[in-house]
């Protein structure tokens, strides 16, 4: 993302932070670290590639922008330490540092790695602001990760060859280094790569070029159960894809990654043009989410660069499943048209209309508070008549659409923690607070630094109600001090409180669909006992070990509000706020508006497109060739659907001088082609579907040829069945082998007397067997794969929730039944 643009009232690099607190009085400075005196600044000119080195002497001259330390995703919190990276200034240095800062005994240990910042293109006279140093520590192992922005180099890129295996950087150190003690904080707690250095050129050892080269913009971000994971953006700025990559902790290795959106969009039935992307992917409250602004390769509309606000978030915790747009509307990845997830276009709100006048570059950004009011930031410029406006457009919690407010001072970027809105940044080079309620836009200042050091830029972190603000002394030189301010924002919490971590307000679910209700609970002057959940204001269930979490499966329609209820050891309680979700039955012929795979009944195999012809194929995760969509059309009043490939086009049943093939078409929907619209049939008794072609009494049939045909068959003729999957969800086939690698089995099941537990992929577990009522009638903690359990009038007869909980902080259910 570009940074670096100036405010109308404030200076670079203004950061919106959302942040949740009871009360609040007096945001105070706690304490300025000094981290160094050698960060490295490119206090030169902007210039061009090629210009000759001028030595090491002379200003440190740059090719985008003039920031390098404290810049990106520098600055990241482990327990009691703050982690930030930079390099080592002046010109002549220009080593990778990682610095660790301890906030309780206020040490420092630095590591300095052996590799240096090389410059724009492999020039290392000419700063490339673009190398920046992410940093992470995943909390599951103690791990420390650092990643390098090599700005979408390759073998190729720079031509002069010097970076061909340079071209990504990734650095990792052994288990547990994080919170070793200073003296044993050393770059050899780092592992080598196999030329004994310590940069590595893919995530998971040796060389894989077509999956690591052409990226840039790297990002680490955690989930709530502390998986950690990485993004960046491959491609270039007019055709680029994100693409995500999870760390699982227990095998120290990172999965195949997943992509947001796709290279060369316009290949796909209905893209005009190729596009990337410029924005954030993060996990905020619950969720993981995106929002960007779109670049794209039209060079003759009024936008210069960047155009539109597009945001979408994910039900899955791993982000590779479960996408929507605002609306709540589902779509399936990678993303191929940005329209799909579209909230506002600022180029709206300026009067140019002439071919590259609008400016939308910088001060972008987005958040979702705890309340589920989405904040998204944006500033445009009409370059025609020289008018720049700053946006502010937000959905309170609940709302059908966006509001877009002009009367907005601007940013650059935004954080959540909670239901209120905090503006952090830099007014006359200082720092300063502003506050207002989420979902609204009335900021007042909290606080103004009036004295002390002037700086230039920052970088912000905020943990536990504390901002870590990550800054550049506004000094002279390409060797600047950086310094470490840690603010009380005076977010005042209960010391014994509890609130929802799931479901989201206004979430819909399916009738019989089980729901996971779950909570955070915390006791800072005790124990939480046990955690209690109601529906309705009734009792639903409880849990009495975190993750607090109950199950509930409704069985009617309707609007529920759920809570959460903390008792200690005093037996109080503490009550969260209350949630409302909604209900509605499962309708199997309301097919608009939902993306499927098509699979034969007897043969198993899906429908797929390859260009015109429709062919059969297994299982291909991330495949948009398997991916279909129906659209409603009408002939002579009577309504149809068209089939339409995500792909391509929509499915077209030929005639007998064709043979009756099925061919994929390039026709957008709707169309009243007589050979285009077919009727959709669902039988209840066995939830398949038949598909008939309007133009012959012929249905959708997959021959024993392996090829697609509309045939005249008998409705017993598992051939002309179909189920349909959604896109988005894996088939219970694939799912069933994640599932496999961690799993609990009771053998006997149903049983009177004894039986046994056998755990797979779960080396250390926490069990707990509760009753129907959810009292805790066994616990057992064991490093072995099975228990055996002598009933012994343990257990009466009824049936038993049990609850699993791994080392690797897995979470398993099943039932118990005793006869």
């Amino acid at each position: 993302m570009i940074k670096g643009v100036n405010c109308r009232f404030f200076s670079l690099n203004t950061i919106f932070l959302f942040v949740s607190f009871l009360t609040f009085s007096q945001v105070t400075l706690e304490k300025e670290v000094k981290i160094t005196d050698f960060g490295l600044h490119f206090n030169g000119s902007k210039v061009g590639s090629g210009v000759p080195n001028t030595g090491d002497n002379a200003p440190y001259d740059f090719y985008f922008g003039r920031n390098i330390s404290a810049h990106g995703d520098c600055i990241k919190t482990y327990g009691d330490y703050v982690f930030v990276t930079w390099y080592k200034g002046g010109k002549e240095d220009r080593h990778v540092m990682l610095t660790r800062y301890n906030t309780v005994i206020g040490t420092m240990a630095t590591i300095e790695f052996p590799h240096r910042h090389t410059g724009f293109q492999n020039q290392y006279w000419i700063g490339e602001s673009h190398n920046t140093i992410a940093v992470a520590v995943s909390p599951l192992d103690g791990t420390i990760h650092l990643l390098y922005d090599m700005h979408a180099y390759s073998r190729t890129r720079p031509s002069n060859g010097g970076l061909s295996k340079d071209y990504f950087r990734y650095s990792y150190s052994l288990k547990d280094v994080a919170s070793l003690p200073d003296e044993d904080f050393t770059l050899d707690k780092f592992v080598k790569n196999s030329n004994g250095g310590y940069k590595h050129l893919s995530l998971n050892g040796g060389e894989d070029y077509s999956n690591f080269a052409a990226l840039t913009y790297p990002q680490f971000f955690l989930n709530d159960g502390g998986d950690l994971f990485m993004y960046m953006r491959e491609g270039g700025n007019n055709n680029g894809a994100y693409k995500f990559s999870k760390y699982d902790a227990s095998t120290s290795k990172w999965s195949d990654f997943t992509h947001f959106n796709v290279l060369n969009a316009k290949r796909q039935s209905g893209v005009t043009y190729n596009w990337g992307l410029y924005g954030n992917m993060k996990y905020v409250n619950g969720k993981i989410r995106i929002g960007f602004q779109r670049r794209s390769a039209n060079n003759s509309d009024k936008y210069q660069y960047q155009n539109g606000v597009y945001y979408a978030y994910s039900d899955d915790q791993n982000g590779f499943t479960n996408w929507k747009n605002h609306s709540g509307e589902m779509f399936s990845l990678p993303l191929f048209d940005a329209d799909k997830i579209k909230v506002m276009e600022p180029g709206d709100y300026v009067r140019t209309t002439q071919t590259s006048k609008v400016h939308i570059v910088g001060s972008f950004d987005w958040t979702v508070t705890e309340n589920g009011d989405v904040h998204i930031i944006n500033r445009v410029r009409d370059n025609q008549y020289n008018e720049t406006k700053y946006l502010h457009t937000y959905k309170p919690a609940g709302a059908d659409n966006f509001n877009t407010s002009e009367d907005f001072a601007g940013g650059s970027a935004i954080y959540t923690s909670g239901g209120s809105v905090y503006i952090v940044g830099l007014k006359n080079n200082r720092v300063f607070v502003q506050k207002t309620e989420g979902g609204t836009n009335n900021f007042k200042t909290v606080y103004q630094a009036n004295s002390g050091r002037s700086f230039d830029h920052g970088r912000v972190h905020i943990n536990n109600g504390k901002l870590y603000y990550y800054l550049m002394e506004r000094k002279t030189g390409s060797a600047q001090p950086l310094y470490l301010q840690i603010i009380d924002l005076d977010i005042k919490q209960e010391p014994f409180r509890v609130s929802l971590t799931s479901p989201f307000s206004e979430q819909t679910y399916t009738v019989d669909e089980t729901i996971q209700i779950s909570a955070n609970a915390i006791n800072q002057n005790g124990n939480v006992t046990k955690v209690e959940f109601t529906l309705n204001g009734d009792y639903l269930g409880e849990d009495a070990t975190e993750p607090y979490s109950t199950n509930w499966t409704p069985l009617t329609e309707g609007a529920f509000t759920i809570q959460a209820i903390a008792y200690n050891d005093k037996n109080e309680t503490v009550s969260s706020s209350v949630r409302t979700i909604n209900t509605k039955i499962f309708d199997p012929t309301e097919l608009v508006g939902k993306t499927y795979r098509l699979k034969n009944v007897a043969t198993k195999k899906y429908l797929k497109v390859s260009e015109a012809n429709v062919v059969e194929s297994d299982y291909e995760a991330q495949n948009n060739a398997l991916n279909w969509k129906f659209v409603k059309t009408s002939v002579d009043g009577i309504e149809y659907y068209n089939i339409d490939s995500e792909q391509r086009g929509i499915l077209r049943a030929t005639g007998a001088g064709v043979d009756y093939t099925i061919i994929s078409t390039t026709k957008e929907p709707p169309s009243a082609d007589v050979d285009k619209v077919w009727n959709v049939y669902y039988n209840e008794d066995d939830n398949t579907y038949r598909f008939e072609a309007r133009s012959h009494d012929r249905y959708l049939y997959h021959q024993n040829d392996g090829a697609f045909y509309n045939l005249n068959t008998e409705d017993t003729n598992s051939r002309n069945k179909w189920i349909l999957e959604l896109a988005n969800e894996a088939p219970l086939n694939v799912k069933s082998k994640e599932i496999d690698r961690y799993s609990v089995n009771i053998y006997p099941n149903p049983t009177k007397d004894n039986f046994t537990f056998f755990f797979k992929g779960l080396l250390k577990v926490n069990m707990k067997i509760y009753d129907i009522l959810g009292k805790v009638v066994y616990e057992k903690q064991t490093s072995k794969q099975s228990i055996s359990i002598e009933n012994n009038n343990k257990f009466s007869s009824g049936i038993y929730m049990v609850k699993i909980i791994g080392d690797n902080k897995k979470v398993l259910n099943t039932k118990l039944i005793i006869d």
